[in-house]
This record gives C-alpha cells, structure tokens and sequence, in this order.
C-alpha cells in the first residue's frame, strides 16, 4: 500500500454515496486537527473516493490543499462498490464496551473528548422518553441502563421518576 498525498481537488466524492456523513465532519476535522492525519482517504483509479468521504470533507473544511491518499488500482468496480459499503457497515457493527469506555475516557486528561463526538453533560438523559404507560406490559425482556448522578438528590430524583412510572429498578452503589 503506497500512501501518497495529493492535491484535494484532484479527488472526487462519489456521487451515490449512500452514507449520510454531514453530522460526523466537525468532530472529524476535530480529531485531525488534535492528532494530524493518520488515516488516508482511499480512491479508486479515476480519484473517486471509495472511503474517506468524512475525512475529504473535514480537510475541506479545514482549508487543506493535499491529502494523503491511496489508490486501491487492486480492486474491480463490484470490489469497489462492496468495499465502499462494507467499510462503514463494518463499523455500526461494533459495540462499546460501557465499563472498559468509561475506564479510557476517565483516564483522559487533558483532552476535551465531546470534541470528538462524546458528550457527558446530563442534558442527553432528558432525551429519554418513557410513556406514562407502564411498560413491562408492553416490554417483556428487562434492559440494564447504568446512570451516573452528580449527588445523592439528583439520585433520588431519578429513582422515584422510574419508580412511579411503574419500572423496576435498583441502586448499585
């Protein structure tokens, strides 16, 4: 594989990219600017971009001229197609590990990682709905939801919200 860089406005996004990425660029521009550019945007033999459609619009955004790039010459149109799809599926496919994220993120100092798309105010609780109706008639299975509460009140609060709301839940201290 021979990374090379190029001018950005020799590459071009592929026109059917079926991947919404417009939400993901300023984080991703974010994490170019906090750790350079670690990651080539990938084309085919006619500078379409097959993968890194994200990061072109984040060098973009950050007013780049050159891009480190590779041309995968290697693959045929359906390898092309496939490639392109299965790069970003591949990705929704993993999951967090809550314990071992928490542990990393902890550990992370001196960095502002909701730069970067992770967010740890409590605003995002309010964004849980739960119906007034009760649920385990509707829910057969029992999900685990771990919540960190700043004090005790806010602890309080939040039990007696689901308690009255008819869902079982516990404290682990």
């Amino acid at each position: 594989m021979e990374v090379r860089n190029m001018n950005i406005d020799d590459i071009k996004p592929y026109d059917n990219n079926p991947r919404d990425n417009d939400n993901a660029v300023e984080s991703t521009a974010n994490s170019i600017k906090e750790f350079g550019w670690q990651q080539p945007i990938v084309v085919d033999k006619d500078m379409v971009i097959i993968v890194g459609h994200t990061r072109y619009k984040a060098a973009k955004k950050l007013g780049y001229k050159e891009v480190p790039v590779v041309v995968a010459s290697n693959l045929n149109k359906e390898q092309v197609r496939a490639y392109r799809l299965a790069d970003n599926k591949t990705g929704e496919l993993a999951e967090w590990d809550l314990s071992l994220l928490d542990e990393e993120l902890e550990s992370i100092i001196d960095i502002d990682m909701s730069d970067f798309g992770f967010n740890f105010d409590d605003t995002e609780v309010d964004d849980i709905d739960v119906s007034d109706k009760d649920l385990s008639e509707t829910f057969n299975e029992k999900y685990e939801l771990k919540v960190t509460c700043d004090n005790e009140s806010q602890l309080e609060e939040l039990y007696n919200e689901l308690t009255e709301r008819k869902l079982e839940c516990s404290i682990l201290a």
